[in-house]
Parts: structure tokens; sequence; C-alpha cells
């Protein structure tokens, strides 16, 4: 609201900061709703933090498991325990309290890390979908195409791209180029830390940062099922049970994945969806809105681990081992966690 701390006052409205000139107005919520969103968060991020903490020790420690696939699946781990111990922490303090008080140059941090977090996610799932097509599509070229180095390379680029974007967007003020004088005279307050962006910042994010990855990662998948049924119709008698086997493995990964880029769609999404068309119809969707929606995104950071446990059998023997502390054991890394039927 674009009003003065004396009108604010007036009107008989919460200021976040009382003393301060251009104070963002606060709404206070009952102390009893304040206690269970403070205990409703800090279990989505302490959840997100040791799931993905799990899937991080799973990967490294078992030697197994050092393949291209999963140390894509590492690295957008590390992305998540990231959004949960990093991201949500201060944004569960700015939703409960409706305020920023952790100062300017936090926010900036906050919201580049926010911001780079979300892209490394999207980079890295588009960059497994690749891995996949090769998996599926071209088997036979899958051990020479896709190989550590270049599982890498994709690691690098997925953080690399998304440091440059959340970081120059939010410190150069590349959301805000050309509408200057109207953020800082009706948008900026003390107290607040968002995103405003114009029209031309928000159709180039939305389609950098969702649009462009989504429609990578949706079409790849899309020719992979394709192959893959393709595939099952011609597998000769010959062959059958061990193509049968290769198959059903090089299947049930992708599904699995293919699951995991699903969930993250449909939970980032609605966020997206308002974040492009909020600056086409004058700013008039609540922040309340945005941050319900940017809760729901956060909540997808949670679900990965829980996807693994699902559908990998690897990944449950290696959390029961875990959990055991059978890590300890000697030799314990060259465990075979695939078996049998795996």
């Amino acid at each position: 609201m674009d009003l003065s701390n004396s009108t604010a006052t007036q009107f008989g409205l919460v200021l976040c900061f009382e003393s301060i000139n251009n104070s963002c107005v606060r709404y206070i919520y009952p102390s009893e709703i304040q206690l269970m969103l403070y205990l409703f968060f800090s279990a989505i991020a302490l959840t997100t933090v040791c799931g993905n903490l799990l899937v991080i020790i799973a990967i490294l420690h078992f030697k197994q498991l050092h393949t291209p696939t999963n140390y894509l699946i590492l690295s957008l781990a590390v992305a998540d325990l990231l959004i949960g111990g990093v991201v949500m922490p201060p944004s569960m303090l700015r939703s409960i309290q409706t305020c920023w008080y952790l100062g300017d140059l936090f926010c900036k941090i906050h919201s580049s890390v926010d911001i780079m977090l979300c892209i490394a996610s999207l980079l890295h799932i588009s960059f497994i979908s690749i891995d996949r097509y090769y998996a599926v599509c071209h088997p036979l070229q899958y051990r020479s195409k896709i190989t550590p180095p270049v599982s890498f390379t994709m690691i690098s680029l997925s953080w690399g791209l998304a440091a440059f974007v959340g970081f120059a967007m939010v410190f150069l003020q590349l959301n805000i180029m050309g509408s200057e004088d109207f953020y800082f005279d009706n948008v900026a307050c003390n107290g607040a830390c968002i995103i405003f962006q114009t029209p031309a910042a928000s159709i180039t994010s939305s389609f950098l940062a969702f649009g462009l990855p989504a429609v990578i990662a949706v079409s790849i998948y899309l020719k992979i099922l394709l192959v893959a049924r393709r595939q099952s119709k011609s597998i000769q008698s010959v062959s059958k049970k061990n193509s049968l086997s290769v198959n059903k493995s090089e299947g049930k990964a992708t599904k699995t994945l293919a699951i995991i880029m699903g969930v993250f769609f449909i939970s980032i999404s609605p966020f997206f969806f308002c974040n492009l068309v909020d600056p086409f119809i004058d700013y008039t969707i609540s922040p309340a809105v945005f941050d319900v929606l940017l809760w729901i995104g956060y909540f997808n950071s949670l679900c990965n681990p829980f996807v693994y446990a699902f559908f990998y059998r690897w990944f449950r023997k290696a959390l029961r081992i875990i959990l055991l502390a059978k890590i300890f054991v000697v030799n314990s890394s060259q465990l075979d966690l695939m078996g049998r039927h795996e």
C-alpha cells in the first residue's frame, strides 16, 4: 500500500517499521496461528533437508551408484537440500511475520539464491531427460555419449547458468529496468522482500527459466515414450530375456525420473503462470497468493526423496543401511544394492 506512516497510523494499520518512513504495512496473525505455521514450515524444511541428505549420502557412499545419471540426481538433491536449509527458513519468517527484517542486502542474496536454485533444478531435469533419451533410444551409444565428464559438464552448466541469471537479475536490477520510477514510487517499501518484474522481464524470465526447459524436457520424454513402445514390440525372441531385463531397468529409471519431472512442473507452474500474467493485470495478484504458490513450489524439494524411496529398490536398501549405521562397516561401500530384480 502506498501510504505514509502517519496516514497508515491514522487508519489503524500496523507497520513493519513504525519509526522509518515508507514502511510496509504488516498483517499480524494470531499467536496460535503463528505457532502452527512455524511448526508446519519447520517440519517441511527439516524433512526436505533430511530426505535429500540421505540421497546425497547414499550416492556418495555406495560405489555401485556412481553413474552419470546418479551424479545428476545427486546434484539435484544438493539443490533441493539448499532450498530446505538455506531458502526456506528466511522465507518462513517472511511468510509468518509478513515483513522482512533481515536487511536489504540479505534480501537480495536470498532472492538470488532462490531464483538460482529454481533454475538449477529445471536445468538438471532437462539434462536428466537427455540422459534418459540416450539410455532408452540409443542404448548402444549411451556409455560412450553420457560419460562422467559429460555428466559433470551438465552439472557445471546447470549451476553456472542458474547462478548468473539469479544474481544478475537481482543485483543488476534487470527485473525493474525501464520502470524504476514506478517501482520506487509505488511498490518499494521498507520491510518488503519481493521480486517485482516489468512485463518484458516477466516474459523473458518465464520463458528462459521455465518455458524453454519445460518444452525441452517434455519433448524429449515424449520421444522416449514413442521409442520405448516401438522397442517393446520389436524384441526378438532369441534375446528376449536379456532385452526385457535391460528394458525393464532403463524403463523403470525413466519412469521414475519422468514422475519427478512431472511433480516439479505441476508444483512450480502455478507460480510461473501468476508471475507471467501479474504485470499485464496491473499487479493485482495478492502477495499472499504468491506466497502460497511459492511454498507449493518449495514443497517439490521435499517430494523427490519419497519418489526415490517408492520406486527405487536401491534407495530403500541404502536408506536401511544408512539408518542402521551400517555404512561405518568396513567395505560397506561395495555392497550390492541393485539385486536380481532391479
